[in-house]
């Protein structure tokens, strides 16, 4: 009897799955939390932009503008087929590296001892945000390529670790171990789902946390911020300083917020406000409430991406499937680490929170992660909508 009752269960939810479209979901999440971060951004920096550029609208026109070359990238990216993406791997795979590389010349821009953009006029570049989409392109076409030798041999496996290898390398000279964590894991988790046996992680994982060790142990400054992490009030007015400060922010904002724009401490008092940690001034502003709602959106955003590449799988379309699901991981570890780090379930790393966060290069990125999802799926509808007309073209069919 109770095994009957949740098999029904269980064919009852899955067929409620089937039912709900994605993609409708995937558009107003990522939209919600545009608007989100252009509001948050407005209020979280207009006392420090007043003081410091003498405009105090100076980052929400910023912001503004960015979302708007967003959204025209991602338009451009929902007229893309995915046939593109897939033939110009390796160019994606050069381009990645070499703007990884480039950074590191003296071209490359240098803020707060991290050399991390290029600039271009009135905009700066984080180069790693570009990576991180070449590079998913580019892995998600060997994983379709070589699926064999990838599942059944050691090289397989190793090849496209190898890349990540060189990739995870620059990127920590800059340094950026926070992208770093972001495209190592995503890529993993890429590889996973294309059916490799999770016994084939344990040496890379072993690897990971002993390279990650050392890292940690050669740099002064992460180190701090490990003992930061562990104990921020030890020393909250050096190396915990910005934790304790958002932790203030989460323990004022109670369930429902201060209001907005009445946050204490975006004034002065918690470095990054509109960037890094804009989430704690939400949680301030708006309380438990509406922590949990932006948790949820990023929630909808990320399960709407996987359901689309699920489904892009189902129908036949492994290389857009593949990149509908590392695309989804980018986004959603990103989000993870930010909030997480907000919060203080993780030490500080310098990762924005995608679509909300003010940086043109996040949201630029982030815009045209979406429009690929989108694309992946208005193709996959096509494919649908295809195979339903020959069906019922052929004799017997319906008419």
């Amino acid at each position: 009897m109770i095994g009957s009752l949740s098999i029904r269960a269980h064919t009852l939810q899955a067929g409620w799955l089937q039912r709900v479209e994605p993609l409708p979901l995937l558009l107003v999440s990522a939209i919600a939390l545009m608007v989100v971060g252009v509001v948050m951004i407005s209020s979280a920096s207009m006392d420090m932009a007043a003081d410091t550029t003498g405009n105090a609208y100076y980052y929400v026109i910023r912001q503004l503008v960015f979302a708007m070359m967003g959204c025209g990238l991602a338009l451009v990216a929902v007229n893309i087929p995915i046939s593109w993406w897939q033939r110009s791997g390796w160019l994606l795979l050069a381009a990645g590296l070499a703007v990884l590389v480039l950074v590191l010349t003296p071209v490359g821009r240098t803020v707060n001892g991290s050399t991390r953009w290029i600039p271009f006029g009135l905009f700066n570049v984080q180069v790693s945000e570009v990576a991180k989409l070449c590079l998913v392109a580019y892995l998600a076409g060997y994983v379709v390529r070589r699926r064999d030798e990838l599942l059944n041999t050691w090289p397989g496996f190793l090849k496209p670790l190898a890349i990540l290898g060189v990739a995870s390398f620059l990127l920590v000279i800059e340094p950026d171990f926070g992208a770093t964590v972001v495209l190592v894991a995503a890529a993993a988790g890429m590889i996973f789902l294309s059916g490799v046996r999770l016994g084939r992680f344990v040496p890379l994982i072993l690897a990971l946390i002993l390279i990650g060790s050392l890292l940690i142990l050669t740099q002064p400054y992460r180190i701090k911020r490990v003992v930061s992490y562990l104990d921020p009030w030890k020393d909250q007015f050096d190396s915990g300083y910005q934790l304790t400060q958002s932790l203030i922010a989460f323990g004022r904002g109670e369930w429902f917020g201060v209001g907005l724009g009445n946050s204490v401490q975006k004034l002065f008092y918690l470095p990054e406000a509109h960037t890094d940690f804009i989430f704690a001034i939400i949680a301030e502003e708006f309380g438990l409430i509406g922590a949990i709602t932006v948790l949820t959106l990023f929630a909808v955003l990320v399960v709407s991406g996987l359901v689309i590449a699920r489904r892009a799988e189902r129908a036949g379309m492994p290389y857009a499937a593949c990149f509908g699901y590392g695309l989804s991981l980018i986004i959603g570890l990103q989000a993870g680490i930010n909030m997480a780090v907000s919060t203080g379930l993780l030490p500080t790393k310098g990762l924005t929170l995608p679509l909300v966060s003010y940086g043109g290069s996040s949201l630029m990125m982030t815009c045209i992660a979406i429009g690929v999802l989108v694309r992946i799926d208005m193709e996959r509808q096509d494919r649908a909508r295809a195979g339903d007309k020959r069906d019922g073209q052929r004799p017997g069919g319906a008419s």
